[in-house]
């Protein structure tokens, strides 16, 4: 079954000029934008991508890429010069003009960059303007243009005009007029790009409130490339008029498709796009709950670590076991690891952004452990992986589950060092010493 999607566009061009079809033609067959100057300028070159019902789509480009042109073509206050526009079942290129408003009407709401309210009306008018177009009664309009002021948190404001609301409260009203009129596609035309960055940030974070609570489908331009990573579900690069990428936010990040798109994300906050799930490792010192010591023993030495994480069947996470530990088990000629096992590490969420492991990464000395939704471990994220992701450096360290030294002695000189570890912690009780130094000490 084909998937529908709630816009697609398909081999579409603008050229503005004189003979803008034979500047499609040689452009199609290989000419480049500088070589049709004479016959007209292409703002957008076969452009080409679908938008899935309830995804944040973000263009995003420099000035002059043709990202606006691109927008304007989506709700056809521009005709393509080529190729097809589609919104869900309604094609909006080559249509009549009533065919077109009626579509604009069901389907399409815009918010502009710079608000574009109607001055002479107030808050609660300026969002029921969408609902009035399309012949909604005033009683019912102001009502559910009420809610939507509401819904952008606007509440006791809609009596109050344009010029007493601040930019972000005026964007606040075009968002609620977008929002009034229920259409199935949003068009956001560098929204928030007049705000000031707090206000942006915030204004940023309520739309994809709303969008987790409405589901609506977001197209969003914007030059920005923070903000593109920030909102966008997959984001579409332009450059010169032509769409150079089309992917997620790690996509674009880890696997730019050339050198410009890579030049573009170098200087992106990375900790705020990439997650858990994006730089962990594989976990491999993990043994099983069943395993019992001299298995978990074998493990460690086998990989040269002094930790590892037991795993139940289900590779639920249960906790870690030290090497001493193990070996003490051993000695008693205990066979069961659940008398040693240790809360003593951190976990993340897969979904958790690198902004937020900084904090559990540093407070731990084990590599921080990556959970799904059911507790499974699903990989981990050592301290050195986090400080190369963030600086865009491919690393491998081998050294994946702790960074303590690794476990090269002999049996003997294990030995030896339970024997005095166990002398310590003896010393410590004695003489009621149980600060965190001698506890230390005493392992």
């Amino acid at each position: 079954m084909t998937e529908k999607f709630a816009v697609s566009a398909k081999n579409i061009y603008k050229v503005f000029g004189r003979r803008p079809n034979e500047a499609v033609e040689r452009l199609q067959h290989g000419a480049s934008r500088d070589e049709i100057t004479d016959l007209g300028t292409a703002a957008v070159i076969d452009a080409s991508f679908d938008v899935l019902p309830g995804e944040i789509f973000v263009v995003m480009g420099l000035s002059g890429s043709g990202k606006s042109t691109l927008i304007r073509m989506l709700n056809g206050l521009w005709d393509t010069t080529s190729g097809t526009v589609t919104v869900g079942d309604d094609l909006i290129t080559g249509i009549s003009a009533a065919k077109l408003r009626d579509v604009r009407r069901r389907r399409i709401s815009m918010v502009f960059q710079h608000f574009a309210l109607f001055p002479h009306r107030s808050v609660l008018e300026n969002a029921a303007y969408a609902l009035e177009v399309q012949g909604i009664p005033r009683e019912e309009r102001l009502a559910r243009a009420q809610k939507t002021i509401d819904l952008v948190g606007l509440k006791g404001w809609g009596h109050k005009m344009p010029s007493e609301l601040s930019g972000g409260m005026q964007q606040r009203v075009g968002l609620a007029r977008a929002l009034a009129a229920d259409t199935d596609v949003l068009l956001m035309d560098e929204a928030f790009s007049a705000l000031d960055p707090l206000i942006r940030r915030e204004m940023q974070e309520q739309l994809l409130e709303l969008q987790h609570e409405l589901g609506k489908t977001i197209i969003f331009i914007t030059h920005d490339l923070n903000e593109a990573m920030f909102l966008g579900d997959r984001i579409a690069v332009m450059r010169d008029g032509r769409i150079v990428q089309i992917g997620t936010p790690e996509d674009i990040l880890t696997d730019p498709a050339n050198d410009y798109v890579e030049q573009f994300v170098q200087d992106v906050d990375r900790a705020r796009v990439l997650t858990a799930a994006s730089v962990m490792e594989p976990a491999r010192s993990t043994v099983l709950a069943t395993a019992g010591p001299r298995a978990a023993l074998k493990t460690m030495r086998d990989l040269q670590t002094s930790t590892a994480f037991v795993l139940g069947r289900d590779r639920k996470l249960q906790g870690i076991v030290r090497d001493a530990d193990a070996m003490k088990l051993v000695r008693k000629g205990v066979s069961d690891l659940s008398s040693i096992l240790s809360d003593e590490y951190n976990a993340v969420q897969e979904d958790t952004y690198l902004s937020e492991l900084f904090v559990p990464s540093v407070e731990s000395p084990l590599p921080l452990a990556v959970v799904d939704a059911n507790g499974r471990l699903m990989g981990v994220v050592p301290r050195v992986t986090l400080l190369a992701a963030l600086g865009n450096v491919s690393t491998d360290t081998g050294e994946l589950q702790v960074i303590e030294p690794p476990l090269t002695v002999s049996t003997a000189v294990i030995t030896d060092a339970l024997d005095a570890s166990a002398d310590a912690s003896a010393a410590a009780i004695a003489t009621g010493d149980t600060s965190s130094e001698a506890k230390e000490d005493a392992r």
